[in-house]
């Protein structure tokens, strides 16, 4: 191999490597689900859960009132999104309710690596939303994705 492109790759792996471990949540407020994630305790009714991709597409199918929160940037989600998403970039989530979501809305949501999705749960959770899915970053989304600028819904 040469140099260029072992370098390259080093670099890939830690900007990787760096989205995975700010994704990590503090370990005694966190139990097992059996929603196929892990559960994060509030002493509220609401639930942040984390989940794998095979579990969000689940339960995408299971539930197609679900909505597919996507917290990038308008630039990331028009290079290619999950069908149906809707964007409403992590800069954007402030404490206002958010058009088109309902309280009760089970809402999983993604970014490109896992970080801003894990930061969006935590402020919706605060807001009050009670169904939360983090299934990380669409770079590990194995699954359909589309090209094409967001057209609200």
């Amino acid at each position: 191999m040469n140099k260029k492109l072992i370098v390259t790759t080093m670099v890939c792996v830690s900007i990787f490597l760096t989205g995975c471990a700010s994704n990590s949540m503090d370990s005694n407020k966190m139990n097992s689900s059996a929603m196929g994630g892990s559960k994060m305790e509030t002493g509220m009714q609401a639930e942040y859960v984390k989940i794998t991709p095979e579990k969000a597409k689940a339960m995408m199918t299971e539930n197609p009132k679900a909505i597919i929160l996507d917290v990038r940037t308008p630039a990331e989600y028009a290079e290619r999104h999950i069908p149906g998403a809707k964007l409403v970039p992590n800069e954007d989530i402030t404490d206002k309710e958010i058009e088109g979501l309902s309280k009760d809305d089970t809402i999983l949501v993604y970014c490109r690596s896992g970080n801003r999705s894990r930061q969006a749960s935590q402020k919706l959770l605060k807001m009050g939303y009670k169904h939360i899915y983090d299934f990380g970053g669409i770079t590990s989304w194995p699954y359909e994705t589309e090209p094409g600028a967001y057209k609200g819904m």
